[in-house]
């Protein structure tokens, strides 16, 4: 590539001896060669230094600077969990801003405002108290800033929801529920 541009750049001239057995030749097919390799590590640095185009070492070097990360493995979700939690910042405390940092740390939850220094953490995918939420309160206390009050808000199915869903004793048996499991059976909640 770069071997052609300087071919380009010098046959105007009319100085130099640019055919294939010239000592000329080899000289710029040599630093087109070069160029070339300087070219795509530049290439290299610039895409992994961009969040939203970094491909492996730009997204890995990140994430080992961060204290809490989503395990996210695909690299559209590590681009996405970093873009969440570098956008972490003082101005930044709308629930919708909170939500995607608790995301981006691998904490589905929905954060809301309750009323002046309140906010209330929902986990909407998931019946009952999440796994690992020890580690999740964790992280949501190191995240909302200290000033907040926080209440976890953890959901069970009603029986308003078993009715619309027309449970009958029958149902929740043959489908081999435990009442633990039962509870935890809300609509939309992730199995």
């Amino acid at each position: 590539m770069y071997e052609r541009y300087l071919r380009t750049l010098l046959s105007p001239l009319g100085v130099y001896d640019l055919s294939h057995t010239s000592r000329n030749s080899g000289e710029l097919a040599a630093l087109g060669s070069v160029l070339d390799e300087v070219s795509e590590l530049v290439d290299w640095v610039e895409r992994e230094s961009v969040v939203v185009t970094a491909e492996d070492e730009g997204l890995r070097r990140r994430e080992s600077l961060l204290p809490y990360f989503s395990g996210a493995t695909k690299t559209a979700g590590r681009r996405a969990a970093l873009k969440a939690l570098m956008n972490i910042s003082g101005d930044s405390l709308t629930p919708a801003a909170i939500d995607e940092s608790l995301w981006g740390c691998g904490v589905e939850a929905q954060a809301i405002e309750l009323g002046e220094g309140k906010l209330q953490v929902r986990f909407p995918h998931v019946g009952g108290i999440p796994e690992n939420f020890e580690r999740i309160r964790h992280i949501v206390l190191e995240l909302i800033p200290c000033h907040l009050e926080v209440e976890f808000y953890f959901r069970y199915q009603t029986w308003q929801e078993c009715e619309q869903q027309a449970w009958t004793w029958a149902t929740v048996e043959a489908a081999g529920h435990t009442w633990e499991s039962f509870q935890k059976a809300i609509p939309g909640a992730e199995d």
